[in-house]
């Protein structure tokens, strides 16, 4: 084969990508970002997006998985226009087209034991030859009805180049390559034939996927020589790392999508930090969906691997929780607060709580856990929270508050406040020596929104209830 680069498919036609994970566990935020980036270019192009399990993997593959890709795509609003389609599903069609390349003498039966290919392959080790297979069986007549696998019959000599969006021009010496095993013994179809077959059936133009997949592309295309199809253009996305140079993976924490959806991470700020890893639009860091559908290219992806920052997804999680509409912040807060055990029907209105809040959470789960006390009395006071302001001076404030706190019949915002003002008047104390011992008194921490609002979302009767525990605190306190 002349080795020229091979563009595949014309731009003019419409622009089909796919995401194909396997279900074989969760979605990882490698995955996520794979297929945001084929979602985005489709978006972009006006075209369609396709969702394929490939789950021909019968022993590792199972529906916890499948339902897992299905869960995340839905939490990050990844909407496909095409499927999901399995491959377990399609058999038949696969089986057709090995038979075809059978009937062509595009692919042979091999019939070689594991045991020579052991030997094979050791032999090639100690040579230092790259191992592959030696076409022992290519012109043999094996029955079929004697254990064999299908191998495709890859051209011995010639080049593979392709034109790949993000590496530039990619070259494979079809020397290297050897052919490869398209049917298992027990029938099974295997990878490499199956995304060749989908991929053309279902007029996939454009394959975006990472690079550990890169040394199948000069196989895929092979076969899909073979089979007289029109070829992808390929776009090979660098890996991600953990922040000490390596591969992501479990040890660097979470890496499952629904891992930051529990951990209460918005899908706007884990799409907004995928696209920026190994993608940029000049210094903006910040990015709306139609933003990144707008200003998206995959040619522009670095061919570098980048390197994942947990710190950076929170502070963009923070900006989308800061700039979100609190009744939204609201929907998405009530079920971390159900984990905590806190129904917020029995409590102050969640969108009021959300909109104080706002600002002083990185994620919502932590917004949870600084918003429990509005529901529920606390079980003990935060200790240096405690020490610092339950103190014997704080005694007479807390009293004073609490008897103007009774007497109130206005339980408003700003009738908290004059109240807390007039206590501190009357006592000749700066706002603060009387604002925080209450605020540590009815939250148990040292950091709550503003006084006023503080007080209006617990209640009256919870608040003066908390105030009695804090004077109880000082006074066992004076006691020791």
């Amino acid at each position: 084969m002349k080795a020229e680069a091979l563009k595949g498919n014309d731009y003019r036609m419409t622009i089909k990508t796919r995401f194909a994970p396997s279900p074989t566990g969760y979605l990882h935020v490698g995955g996520a970002r794979t297929a945001l980036f084929s979602w985005l270019y489709a978006r972009k192009h006006g075209g369609k997006f396709v969702l394929r399990i490939e789950d021909t993997d019968l022993e590792r593959s199972t529906e916890e998985s499948i339902n897992a890709i299905l869960e995340g795509m839905t939490w990050l609003g990844l909407e496909y226009d095409e499927g999901p389609f399995y491959q377990t599903h399609h058999f038949d069609r696969y089986n057709e087209i090995i038979d075809q390349l059978l009937g062509e003498g595009k692919a042979y039966r091999c019939n070689c034991s594991r045991e020579r290919l052991d030997a094979l392959r050791e032999e090639q080790m100690k040579n230092k030859v790259k191992p592959r297979y030696d076409g022992h069986c290519r012109g043999k007549a094996i029955s079929p009805d004697e254990p064999h696998v299908i191998r495709f019959l890859n051209p011995p000599t010639g080049t593979v180049v392709f034109d790949d969006m993000v590496r530039g021009n990619v070259a494979f010496n079809n020397e290297e390559l050897d052919d490869l095993i398209i049917r298992r013994t027990d029938g099974s179809p295997t990878y490499n034939l199956t995304v060749v077959v989908d991929d053309a059936d279902m007029g996939i133009t454009h394959v975006i996927r990472g690079d550990d997949h890169i040394n199948n592309t000069p196989r895929q295309i092979n076969i899909l020589r073979a089979l007289g199809k029109d070829l992808p253009v390929y776009a090979h996305l660098p890996m991600i790392l953990g922040d000490d140079g390596s591969r992501l993976s479990k040890r660097h924490g979470a890496v499952s999508v629904m891992e930051y959806h529990n951990q209460g991470v918005l899908p706007e700020a884990l799409l907004n930090y995928l696209v920026r890893l190994g993608w940029s639009h000049g210094d903006q860091e910040i990015f709306s969906i139609d933003e990144m559908i707008e200003l998206f290219d995959i040619k522009d992806v670095n061919k570098a691997a980048s390197s994942f920052n947990t710190e950076k997804l929170l502070w963009l999680n923070q900006h989308y929780i800061k700039e979100d509409k609190p009744d939204r912040i609201a929907h998405l807060l009530s079920p971390h607060m159900g984990n905590r055990g806190i129904d917020p029907a029995t409590g102050p209105d969640l969108v009021e709580v959300a909109r104080v809040q706002q600002e002083r959470a990185k994620t919502l789960v932590e917004m949870a856990e600084i918003s429990e006390f509005f529901y529920k009395d606390y079980d003990a006071f935060d200790e240096n929270a405690a020490k610092k302001n339950l103190r014997p001076v704080a005694k007479e404030p807390l009293l004073k508050i609490k008897e103007a706190l009774q007497a109130l019949d206005d339980w408003s915002p700003e009738r908290l406040k004059q109240a807390v003002d007039d206590v501190a008047e009357s006592l000749d104390l700066k706002m603060g020596k009387v604002a925080q011992p209450l605020r540590v008194a009815v939250s148990g921490r040292a950091a709550t929104p503003g006084i006023d609002e503080t007080l209006f979302l617990v209640g009256k009767e919870a608040t003066l209830r908390r105030i009695d525990m804090a004077l109880a605190y000082i006074e066992a306190r004076e006691q020791q």
